[in-house]
């Protein structure tokens, strides 16, 4: 006959060894909500090019996209020095994208930046429609069909933001869709941080 006590501790460590994922789970979890809960979400990923000149690439334009009438040419990185721009990385395909468009209309607005776009890994018209649907806030769009540019420059998804100082370096990187807090708190210190570089 065995003795009850040693057929009871093989049983309490299996059933710890059942409860410990459940803990884990719940404590990322819970990691994880308190950080969304206190802002500090997926825009605040640091970037290694943060700081360095804007990588280089030459990006075709979309074709028949026009503005005020003229043709919106296509977005290289001799077009990113000499003032601050504001590059945005969309695609006709991606919601959030159609979600931040009207902070970015409201960004082009401003005189002393440059907004700017580069599409990724999407299909001319359908880029085409999206901007005439929801209004065109660029003043260049590259078309990076197979997202080449977008992995150096770091894109994790899109949509993605990045301020570039007026000496064609990155001075700040923001992931994920623009909102009106997002651009108070966080884009626009940064834009303002790169003005006073000049």
């Amino acid at each position: 006959m065995t003795d009850p006590g040693l057929t009871e501790a093989p049983r309490r460590g299996r059933s710890l060894l059942l409860i410990l994922p459940l803990v884990l789970f719940l404590a990322l979890a819970g990691l994880f909500l308190y950080r969304l809960a206190t802002g500090g979400g997926t825009s605040e990923v640091p970037s290694a090019l943060i700081g360095r000149p804007v990588p280089a690439f030459e990006l075709p334009p979309l074709e028949g996209l026009n503005r005020q009438g003229n043709p919106v040419p296509g977005l290289a990185t001799a077009d990113l020095k000499g003032r601050v721009t504001v590059v945005n990385v969309w695609a006709s395909w991606c919601v959030p994208c159609r979600q931040e468009h009207p902070i970015l209309e409201d960004l082009a607005k401003d005189g002393r930046i440059r907004v700017v776009g580069i599409n990724y890994k999407d299909e001319p018209e359908n880029a085409l429609r999206f901007l005439g649907q929801l209004g065109n806030p660029f003043a260049a769009v590259g078309t990076d069909r197979k997202g080449r540019t977008a992995i150096d420059w770091g894109v994790y998804g899109v949509p993605e933001t990045f301020v570039v100082a007026a000496d064609g370096t990155i001075a700040y990187k923001f992931i994920g869709p623009l909102s009106p807090e997002g651009l108070e708190a966080r884009l626009k210190p940064e834009i303002e941080k790169a003005l006073a570089r000049k």
